[in-house]
């Protein structure tokens, strides 16, 4: 199988469609300012969450700040928003480079795609949003010493969203002292990142935010749970799924408390609940909308 990163990014838009929080997503509507504003995504990846954001109803008259450091993930998102944008009905233009509005008669949405380290587009951005998004984000950075740089992007409202808790869930079992092993090692290499990173995010970040200044509006769970219906999964989850393998392999490969080649037996296992539509992926994460 192919590992492309963007496609792993366009796998998981119904994933996160079912687990982001409603009651904080619905706070997020409550204090959102009068239109129109500007939003910061930082590690915005494609342009999952713009699309998102419209077809939801909750932005109409936005700039959107696009920061990703990832040329693979920005080119891609130059090309693939004309195309959901056009596919729904919605007119597209493009301005200079890294430029895009898509608008109908009700909205109109300027986005800006910046290359860019998130620490570097911290130091050279002029203008706070009035919303920042981190989606899937805040769990690979080094906290707490991060939080007050990225909330010096917004002069309002940060949603900080799908922060990894502690828990990943697969089944059904196949030894269960080697599945817990796994788990615990998988989560122990999220622990030793050198570029920062915490398996525990979700629940930490209570205390973060608060010691940050930040007034916590609504937190709740956003847990992804996958499974097939049917004997299949929905939309483009098996290869969700596969990719989800992919990080165990990255991650533990050649670990030294991992016999190989039953590590490598128990990835093929794997993949074959998969293809079989049996595999059942829970992973549990923390959703956040603050103020500062």
């Amino acid at each position: 199988m192919e590992y492309f990163f963007p496609h792993y990014l366009l796998s998981k838009q119904s994933v996160d469609d079912r687990a982001l929080n409603k009651d904080v997503l619905s706070a997020l509507k409550e204090y959102l300012p009068k239109e129109p504003i500007r939003i910061i995504e930082v590690g915005a990846g494609i342009g999952t969450m713009p699309r998102r954001l419209m077809r939801w109803d909750v932005i109409r008259q936005a700039e959107y700040v696009m920061v990703d450091k990832s040329a693979e993930n920005i080119a891609y998102a130059s090309a693939w928003i004309p195309r959901w944008a056009e596919k729904a009905g919605l007119c597209v233009e493009r301005g200079g480079q890294g430029r895009l509005r898509v608008f109908d008669e009700t909205r109109d949405i300027r986005i800006c795609l910046e290359e860019a380290d998130v620490f570097d587009f911290i130091q050279t951005n002029q203008t706070p949003a009035e919303l920042l998004i981190a989606h899937a984000f805040l769990d690979l950075l080094p906290m707490p010493e991060s939080l007050l740089k990225l909330l010096s992007l917004t002069s309002g409202l940060a949603w900080l969203t799908l922060n990894f808790d502690g828990v990943t869930t697969l089944m059904p079992g196949i030894d269960n002292a080697q599945d817990a092993q796994i788990e615990q090692l998988y989560h122990a290499t999220m622990d030793a990142r050198p570029t920062g990173g915490d398996s525990k995010s979700g629940r930490h970040l209570f205390s973060h935010l608060r010691n940050a200044g930040a007034d916590i509006l609504r937190a709740g769970s956003s847990d992804w749970v996958v499974h097939a219906m049917n004997g299949e999964y929905p939309e483009e989850e098996a290869y969700f799924l596969h990719f989800i393998l992919h990080f165990f392999e990255e991650s533990l490969m050649d670990h030294a408390e991992l016999d190989a080649e039953e590590f490598s037996s128990w990835l093929q296992k794997r993949a074959t609940q998969i293809e079989r539509g049996e595999l059942i992926y829970i992973a549990h994460q923390m959703d956040f909308l603050v103020s500062t």
